[in-house]
């Protein structure tokens, strides 16, 4: 798999996904136990990423 453009994006967007999966996550938390859990660990992944990407760049 390629992953240059993930390499190459902004670590805003790696936040914006993760605040958009919170959001679901929250919506969804009634509904559906194993994706709000999931939503959960994606939305914490891509703060990670948004995180160590910024740390990179600075």
């Amino acid at each position: 798999m390629n992953f240059s453009s993930i390499k190459n994006s902004n670590p805003i967007y790696f936040y914006f996904v993760s605040i958009v999966s919170f959001i679901i996550a929250n919506l969804i938390r009634d509904k559906s136990l194993s994706v709000y859990y999931f939503l959960l660990v994606v939305g914490l992944v891509f703060f990670v990423l948004g995180f160590l990407k910024r740390m990179k760049t600075k």
